[in-house]
């Protein structure tokens, strides 16, 4: 076990961050707190920051160990904890407190982890959510904003106005082209408020893209046990992650950043391809699990992989499917990524549920698995496995697993994802008709045929005898 390396009251705030989950503490934290104990760039310490009530929980039990983060890496060769000092200070979670903050000319960088589905995607048209209630309250009220980003735009409008450089905002969520995504929705909500000023925002703020990759289970009575019996610490808020993690930026910041790449970080003019990479092979691969596995009655990640039937599954999509509709990247193994991902799936110390990644999957499914198999039928590569993967999901969103047991609700949607996967037993087009998801996927004949088929040998063949049909065929 070690602690900061550092003096810490010689840090200063340079980053602002939005959303102090685990993943953000076992990340960004992470990396900044090995860069501070190089003696490198201080001035970037974190300010944590918050606008939902979960958030306020938070900030409490944080400032209650001096913004302090237990940080186990759970390699399997041998457990390590370190305690990272990075983040001083966690500003109370009202709209004003965090507008002043991000306003501080000392602030250069705004940082977020507010989930997927936090940026007010249209699920229609994938494009800015303008009639959403949240956007449509801080549009009526730039002054008194609810969201993130309008507290984002009435900070820049401050700095604006006293003369100050606008900040960077780095989206660090998992999403495709999340900074473009992060400017859609900041400069679509400046737009509904005020359109001159819109037009400084686009001009002005710079938004890079990202690639963020670190398996963080949530934390719970396990965690802080562990932490407590094998280490002697008392937190009440610990991260446990795998020992591996992944961060691939476009380096365009105005204001300066932190030199992360001396900590492993990697600066890149298009992060595109890395991210779709780990999109498709690890996100997507999370997806194709996530359902048979809950289907035959899993429960932890790394059990999942060790049945033959899953793993084997999982292999033969992203080979034949997943990757052909990757573009090459210099110096990079698609094989060997492959791999990698089914070694870290297959991690016990990681502890991560099945249930965590069959979460919301209407949000996720358009992200992770959809876009690639629209990619496969416009480019004549196959495709069944990607239907296939999606029948899985239907045929889980019926709300039973294969032995009879109850899945419970884990989606916004589940009740429309229920009703319409129970009728998709008998009519399987209407599970592909619910717009929100498919669009324009669901009206594809080849992909609505193939999906139908399989759909049709999981209920009455089963997950087994089907996936066994699609590894050996």
């Amino acid at each position: 076990m070690s602690g900061p390396a550092y003096d810490r009251s010689q840090l200063k705030a340079g980053i602002l961050h939005v959303g102090v989950g685990n993943f953000h503490r076992a990340h960004m934290q992470v990396y900044l707190d090995r860069l501070f104990g190089k003696g490198r760039d201080q001035d970037f310490a974190i300010l944590g920051a918050g606008v939902r009530p979960s958030d306020a929980q938070m900030r409490e039990r944080l400032l209650a160990q001096d913004c302090l983060t237990t940080v186990v890496e759970l390699d399997p060769t041998g457990l390590n904890a370190r305690v990272i000092g990075s983040m001083i200070d966690f500003v109370p979670v009202a709209p004003e407190a965090v507008i002043a903050a991000m306003a501080d000319p000392a602030i250069r960088i705004v940082s977020t982890t507010v989930t997927e589905g936090g940026y007010y995607v249209d699920a229609k048209t994938n494009g800015f959510a303008a009639d959403h209630p949240d956007i449509q309250a801080d549009a009526a009220n730039p002054e008194a904003p609810k969201t993130v980003f309008g507290m984002v735009l009435a900070a820049l409008r401050r700095r604006r106005d006293a003369g100050v450089p606008p900040f960077t905002f780095l989206s660090c969520d998992n999403l495709p082209e999340n900074g473009h995504v992060a400017k859609r929705t900041v400069v679509g909500l400046a737009r509904l408020q005020d359109p001159a000023f819109a037009d400084w925002v686009e001009a002005n703020v710079v938004f890079p893209n990202s690639m963020v990759d670190c398996i963080t289970p949530a934390t719970s009575d396990r965690e802080r046990k562990m932490v407590a019996d094998r280490f002697g610490l008392i937190d009440a808020v610990p991260v446990a992650c795998e020992p591996f993690r992944q961060w691939v930026i476009e380096d365009h910041f105005p204001l300066g950043r932190p030199a992360w790449e001396e900590v492993g970080a990697e600066f890149v003019e298009n992060v595109a391809q890395y991210e779709l990479m780990k999109l498709r092979i690890l996100n997507g691969g999370h997806a194709a699990i996530a359902y048979p596995g809950a289907l035959l009655g899993h429960h932890f990640v790394h059990d999942a992989m060790a049945d033959r039937r899953i793993s084997s599954w999982l292999d033969a999509l992203t080979r034949r499917e997943i990757q052909p509709t990757l573009s090459p990247i210099p110096g990079v193994s698609y094989d060997a990524y492959r791999e990698l991902i089914a070694d870290r799936f297959s991690n016990p110390e990681v502890g991560d549920t099945i249930p965590r990644l069959c979460l919301d999957g209407s949000n996720r499914q358009p992200k992770f698995i959809l876009p690639t198999a629209q990619q496969a039928l416009s480019e004549g590569k196959p495709f069944e496995g990607l239907a296939l993967e999606v029948a899985l999901w239907c045929r889980y969103c019926a709300g039973t697993d294969e032995a009879g047991n109850e899945i419970p609700p884990n989606d916004d949607n589940w009740e429309d994802l229920r009703a319409r996967a129970l009728k998709a037993k008998d009519d399987p087009g209407a599970f592909l008709s619910n717009p929100l998801v498919f669009g324009e996927l669901g009206q594809d004949a080849r992909f609505a045929g193939a999906f139908a088929e399989t759909l049709r040998s999981l209920w009455t063949r089963g997950v087994e005898a089907t996936l066994a049909d699609y590894v050996g065929g």
